[in-house]
């Protein structure tokens, strides 16, 4: 993935929910099969044994045992098992990793199939988290999340993550904004300006803004503030006027002010704890 396309990506990834809707261990019957659907939830498969045909968005695959197998929500796909094989013993969950209103694989391409970077390993996250979802309860919700997100990221770990090109155009208008914004900090930013920026009127902008930001300009502006200011009292010699003004507070009072209701601190006192 190209540096530009990660770095945005990334901060998208800030508003990342996953929710597993089930997860299981299966051994599936020579009757396992549904054609044509498109599933709202992503599925996602580690294959213990067996045989089994897969299709996703035109792709076929047909899974060895120690493969991981993503289907991903909103695509049309389906599944059989192969007639005169032994069909799948497979652990698998059906989850939503959202990013705003998409999929986080609505955003990025990723193959069908790979080989699971560690069988063993992966067998034991997907048999713990068939286990916390058995049995709900707060804190094995919390662990749930957990071993989804390390699932998740060891599938993307092991492929070249690259944004889907339909969406090539939402990357390319979400970059625009975070690089105007990070470029204007220090100034007086509006809705109008940062319409103009992508040529899109007021209104549409701010819908467009909370649907893909998951928030509105005015936070996400503010959370950027406070992240600069941040990053310059711990590794600058500068007034708490300087930081204000740099950050775009023209008044050191209000900065401070809005700087403890985010951090619980002062500008000072969290200055202290890095000296």
């Amino acid at each position: 993935m190209l540096r530009q396309e990660e770095s945005t990506l990334l901060e998208l990834l800030d508003n990342l929910q996953v929710r597993v809707q089930v997860a299981h261990r299966t051994q599936c019957t020579a009757d396992w099969r549904d054609l044509d659907f498109v599933p709202e939830f992503n599925r996602l498969y580690f294959i213990l044994d067996g045989t089994g045909w897969l299709q996703v968005d035109g792709r076929e695959c047909f899974p060895k045992p120690g493969q991981l197998c993503l289907m991903p929500a909103f695509v049309k796909q389906s599944y059989s098992a192969v007639a005169d094989k032994p069909p799948f013993s497979k652990y698998w969950c059906h989850f939503n990793a959202g990013v705003g209103p998409f999929d986080l694989f609505q955003w990025i391409d990723a193959p069908l199939c790979i080989d699971a970077p560690d069988p063993q390993r992966m067998q034991s996250l997907f048999a713990e988290l068939a286990e916390l979802h058995s049995s709900p309860s707060l804190v094995s919700l919390l662990r749930e999340k957990a071993v989804m997100l390390e699932i998740l990221s060891s599938f993307l770990e092991s492929i070249p993550v690259q944004v889907l090109t339909h969406r090539s155009e939402d990357m390319q208008r979400i970059r625009i904004i975070q690089d105007y914004v990070e470029s204007h900090l220090q100034e007086s930013l509006s809705i109008n300006d940062l319409a103009a920026s992508l040529h899109l009127h007021p209104n549409y902008f701010i819908s467009y803004f909370k649907k893909h930001f998951g928030m509105p300009p005015a936070k996400y502006i503010s959370r950027k503030r406070m992240d600069m200011a941040r990053k310059l009292l711990a590794s600058t010699s500068l007034s708490i006027k300087d930081v204000a003004e740099r950050t775009g507070y023209p008044d050191t009072h209000y900065f401070a002010k809005c700087f403890r209701k985010e951090t619980g601190l002062s500008p000072t006192e969290f200055r202290s704890s890095y000296a």
